[in-house]
């Protein structure tokens, strides 16, 4: 490798700041709030950014806020709930390879391209107070949903870990003394299907209980048209082969009140999901090209039966409260574990289409398996109450978590001569975690607040290699580490003000650090390769916003300019097996600005429109990735320089941009309500949204990326009984879009966005 000599370029925050006021004049995003159809002020949104209960509008933090009905609206023809957020929010992106148990995130660009079961985020989740770290666990559905916050930037002081990017915080529908429920169903094409449902209700004075529910099918529809020998004993051809899912949840909450100041709430939740794994469809990308020219309904598979994957997940959390008056403790104790697999046709194609030198080419198949997962937090908040003008809150976490994880190669699975019942390796991996942090607010006038936070992290990691993947005779060809661990105890903190110029704007700058703690990638034993590490990663980021709600409370307009440099950044990139390999960069620099609008100009008529756009590279000279090489022939363009390192090609990556990290997204959402009479009307509402450049590789190609991605949602409706039910005709994705979401490279495979999806849908509510 060349010699390390990183240049490091400055990007003021005063450039993101003046591209800022420049969007002002225009759209940003916001979500829609439900109102009357006659009703023109903006309904006032409640966040809990900061763990308390405050106006959007007065918190020194940029969040997006989703309202639950409009999730619901996303998801209609059953697509993944956290995947169908992607793009509704600035600076949120979301994708998998992985198929629907293994989402990955990203906030202002940052995020972790790694397919690994263990692979740590930089995006936390949050559902219910539950920090969900293990990726299977990031995956769980979100349903009978209240409020959804995307907080953009590092969130190191108040909650959970690994928040260099931000977090995505689900608040469910709680239970409560009033009785109630609601329900949203859809049917679709393909079959899908998807229930939505919650109802709770008073047991006694002091008791009250909700139950919720979420069910999603979908129907195969891609046939596996291949018709030849398999190896492994995959049936095909076949119709109807794959493509289709069942994905079954429950959860269950009970309120206790016995006092006006002690209140338990107790949560049980399951999942049951069975379906397919990503399909990866091979040479769907030509060279020279990244315009996807494959059929969404057919594959050709050989081998991996026809990706299946399925899991179980089970948990439960008790949050008992007491206010002393002055002050309010709070504890959250909270258990998870889930077990399953998911198997795939990794070259997305059957080997005998593909020859070389007319001989069958490119077999492959893997399967990971989680056997047993454990995760336990324990949370400690102490925080004051009232309007003082001093405000704090400490506390302590503890984190823990534990995992048998399997992984098997293709040899396990075949038939006859060729298989090795010895291919394939079990790691046992342990993240044990403990914070202890604090924040004080205080109101130096009636206009100026200014908050500072701390937390200090001792994160420890280790992964153990409890089984080699050996010859089939049983010979132990591994030599590699079998048990490595790592641990890194680092600061957090955040400072900011907020300075209220009258009642209808607000400004606000923040600059704050964060810390994702080291990494061990133990999967690379399975090609009997050692394992790759990362060292800790720490961000120091800096914003200034403006929040605001002009034109009568008809207008909500929020903004947000940012920069950060990211020290020792983890990134993720391949080796000659198409392994994932962990390896640190000295920077990643980024500069950037999102917006949040909404605005109801007449009665009748919603508007929300949102703005994000991102420069980010990362810097080191020293660097490289490895390029798509497949029979030791590079297959698609790269335009980085390149060395040859043995018979392998890598790209030097210094000032690439991050993976998967858009250069722009513009949301846009409105709708229109035609009154009938003084209880109902008829509406039709439409979402659309547009994505720039986005990269999906660390090196520069001109096949691996998307440019100008676009996607629209349309419904139209009746909504009756003062808005207590309604009926509407959807259609998600309703140009039917096959937009490039991901790449397997050596095999010039694409994975594609979901189909469109045509169908009708019931809301009710009482």
């Amino acid at each position: 490798m060349p010699p390390r000599s990183p240049v490091l370029r400055r990007h003021p925050l005063a450039l993101a700041c003046a591209a800022m006021s420049l969007c002002l004049a225009g759209p940003g995003l916001a979500q829609q709030t439900a109102g009357t159809p006659d009703a023109v002020a903006l309904d006032a949104i409640t966040v809990t950014a900061e763990r308390r209960e405050q106006n959007l509008q007065e918190v020194p933090v940029s969040v997006g806020v989703v309202q639950g009905g409009k999730i619901r609206d996303y998801t209609a023809g059953g697509d993944d709930t956290l995947l169908a957020l992607s793009g509704k929010v600035p600076s949120f992106y979301a994708e998998t390879t992985t198929g629907r148990i293994f989402p990955r995130f990203y906030i202002r660009g940052l995020g972790n391209i790694d397919f690994y079961l263990g692979a740590s985020q930089p995006v936390s989740i949050i559902q219910d107070d539950v920090v969900l770290e293990h990726v299977v666990l990031k995956s769980n559905p979100v349903y009978d949903v209240d409020q959804i916050e995307v907080l953009r930037g590092p969130q190191g002081t108040l909650f959970g870990r690994n928040t260099t990017a931000g977090i995505v915080k689900f608040d469910s529908i709680k239970p409560s003394q009033d009785p109630g429920g609601r329900v949203s169903a859809s049917y679709g094409t393909h079959g899908s299907v998807a229930v939505d449902a919650g109802f709770g209700a008073p047991i006694n004075d002091i008791a009250a209980f909700r139950v919720s529910a979420l069910y999603q099918h979908r129907d195969d529809y891609v046939d596996n048209t291949y018709d030849g020998p398999s190896a492994d004993g995959t049936v095909a051809p076949r119709s109807n082969a794959m493509g289709g899912f069942d994905d079954r949840n429950v959860r269950a909450q009970l309120l206790l009140t016995p006092t006006d100041a002690f209140s338990v709430l107790a949560s049980a939740h399951a999942r049951d999901y069975e379906g397919t794994s990503t399909l990866f469809l091979r040479n769907a990308i030509t060279k020279g090209s990244n315009r996807p020219n494959a059929p969404r309904d057919r594959v050709s598979y050989d081998e991996a039966a026809n990706n299946p994957q399925a899991y179980k997940t089970y948990g439960g959390s008790v949050k008992a409260t007491y206010d002393f008056g002055a002050t309010e403790l709070t504890s959250i104790t909270a258990y998870e574990t889930t077990s399953g697999y998911s198997r795939g046709d990794t070259d997305g194609g059957a080997a005998l289409d593909f020859p070389v030198n007319g001989v069958p080419n490119g077999y492959g198949q893997s399967m990971g398996q989680v056997r047993d997962l454990d995760q336990w937090t324990q949370e400690f908040r102490l925080a004051s109450t009232g309007e003082d003008r001093l405000k704090w809150q400490l506390g302590a976490f503890y984190f823990d978590g534990r995992d048998t994880t399997d992984f098997y190669q293709r040899a396990w699975f075949l038939q006859g001569a060729g298989r090795n019942p010895n291919n394939w390796v079990r790691l046992r991996n342990t993240n044990t975690s403990w914070a202890g942090f604090g924040q004080l607010s205080y109101a130096v006038t009636d206009k100026l607040t200014v908050t500072a936070g701390l937390r200090q992290t001792r994160d420890e990691k280790r992964t153990r290699l409890l089984k080699t993947a050996d010859t089939a005779a049983g010979a132990v060809t591994y030599r590699g580490r079998t048990d490595v661990e790592m641990s890194d105890t680092t600061p957090s903190w955040d400072l900011s003000a907020m300075y209220q110029v009258n009642d209808q704007v607000g400004v606000y700058a923040k600059v704050a650090r964060g810390f994702r703690g080291p990494t061990i990638q133990g999967r690379s034993a399975v090609f009997n390769s050692d394992f790759t590490t990362a060292d800790s990663e720490t961000i120091l980021s800096w914003e200034a916003g403006v929040k605001s709600t002009l034109w009568d409370n008809r207008l909500r307009l929020n903004a947000t300019a940012f920069t950060y440099a990211v020290s020792d950044i983890q990134l993720n990139g391949n080796d000659s097996d198409g392994n994932g390999v962990l390896f640190n960069a000295d920077k990643a620099r980024a500069y950037g600005l999102e917006a949040d609008m909404e605005l109801r100009p007449v009665p009748n008529l919603s508007l929300s429109a949102g703005l994000s756009l991102l420069h980010s590279e990362v810097q080191d000279d020293r660097v490289y990735a490895q390029v798509c090489a497949l029979n030791g022939a590079v297959v698609c363009t790269v335009t980085d320089p390149t060395i040859m390192v043995g018979a392998n090609t890598f790209a030097q990556i210094d000032g690439n941009p991050l993976p998967n990290a858009p250069k722009y997204n513009i949301n846009l959402a409105a709708r229109y309500d035609f009154p009938i009479n003084d209880a109902g009307t008829m509406f039709i509402s439409t979402d659309w949204n547009k994505q720039g450049y986005t990269s999906f590789v660390l090196y520069d190609s001109a096949e691996f990326n998307a440019k100008g991605d676009f996607e629209g949602g349309l419904k139209v409706g009746y909504s009756g009984n003062y808005g207590a039910y309604e009926v509407a005709l959807f259609a998600r994705n309703i140009t039917n879009e096959k937009n490039l979401k991901g790449v397997i490279e050596n095999y010039m495979a694409a994975v594609y966005n979901e189909p469109r999806t045509i169908g009708i849908s019931l809301d009710m509510n009482w």
